[in-house]
């Protein structure tokens, strides 16, 4: 695919105004803290007895409203100490999967959650465990215009309340150090860690890969690309929505979320990425308050990104913030 968006040059000094709620801060602030009062227990159990250098266990934590969330937890079977943490989420459609996906950062000495992604995990993978017990009004098939009209019914205040309290889940735990906890994810699983960091106080990194949900305002209409189509599909029928359909969205965008997160990040964008447009990452880049914040950049890549060779990026840069030489319990 050729280039589309803006040139390099122009992409690290893009800012634009991204519009911003009035009661944005006091909105979440409801949110989680509702969420948080709602209880539930964080339930962690074994899964398997497949492997023999990782312990993997099968975790139930309370999301939003309390609503029981699935996870993977998944741990060096070698550790001394507290371990430090990744909390990942996951791509568009798809689920926590099978353990055996997500065995990387457990390997170089973290704990790991892979949070499952709420009523999804049927479009691709090997599948999610966790319901949305949530109806919503007309809906274009998908999950992007879920409840979109009023921020209070949008899925993604499910689900990104569901990130944080995963962040607070994985800090509950003794195998974890809560002062080393970081969050990672890929296209959607990006625009989730985003909101994480946001959201969340005291995290150590926040690695979003590619991230999706960032820059609405552009994104939708700029791309002909799912899931960004979705919105257009919806408006293309209701038509004259859009000022509400802009104010839920302004509630959820990523460079919003970037303006509050404060921990080390290292972002990725692939210049040539139909599905999250360079402009729509940059935004949030360029955004993010957090003083130490660095960007991978695959000129000929599209949303595939770098793959493994972010990862590789990911665990280079998590271990130089950390300051460990990547051993479990170091």
């Amino acid at each position: 695919m050729p280039r589309f968006d803006l040139p390099l040059a122009e992409l690290q000094d893009y800012r634009p105004e991204v519009s911003e709620p009035s009661d944005f801060d006091e909105f979440w602030a409801a949110t989680i803290s509702g969420s948080r009062e709602a209880g539930g227990e964080v339930v962690v159990s074994p899964a398997s007895d497949l492997f023999t250098a990782v312990d993997v266990h099968d975790v139930t934590f309370p999301g939003y409203a309390g609503e029981p969330v699935s996870a993977w937890l998944i741990l060096p079977a070698h550790r001394e100490g507290p371990l430090p943490a990744v909390v990942e989420f996951i791509g568009y459609g798809g689920g926590r999967g099978l353990p055996a996906e997500h065995l990387a950062w457990a390997t170089a000495g973290y704990a790991t959650l892979v949070m499952d992604t709420r009523g999804q995990g049927s479009i691709w993978g090997s599948g999610g465990a966790t319901s949305d017990p949530h109806g919503s009004g007309p809906a274009v098939p998908g999950f992007m215009t879920r409840g979109i009209e009023a921020p209070e019914t949008y899925y993604y205040l499910r689900v990104f309340t569901d990130a944080v309290r995963a962040v607070d889940a994985v800090r509950s735990l003794p195998e974890v150090d809560p002062a080393r906890v970081s969050v990672t994810g890929g296209s959607q699983g990006g625009g989730i860690a985003l909101a994480a960091a946001g959201l969340s106080e005291g995290l150590v990194a926040a690695m979003p890969d590619v991230p999706f949900l960032c820059h609405f305002e552009r994104a939708v209409g700029f791309t002909g690309s799912d899931p960004y189509q979705e919105i257009v599909r919806w408006l293309a029928v209701h038509r004259g929505d859009e000022a509400r359909v802009f104010e839920t969205l302004s509630y959820f965008d990523g460079v919003t979320f970037a303006r509050r997160a404060d921990a080390a990040s290292l972002f990725s964008v692939g210049l040539l990425d139909p599905v999250c447009p360079p402009s729509t990452v940059y935004a949030a880049f360029n955004a993010y308050r957090g003083t130490r914040k660095e960007i991978t950049v695959y000129p000929f890549n599209e949303h595939e990104g770098g793959q493994g060779h972010q990862w590789q990026a990911q665990a280079a840069f998590l271990r130089e913030v950390l300051g460990t030489d990547g051993k479990a319990g170091a």
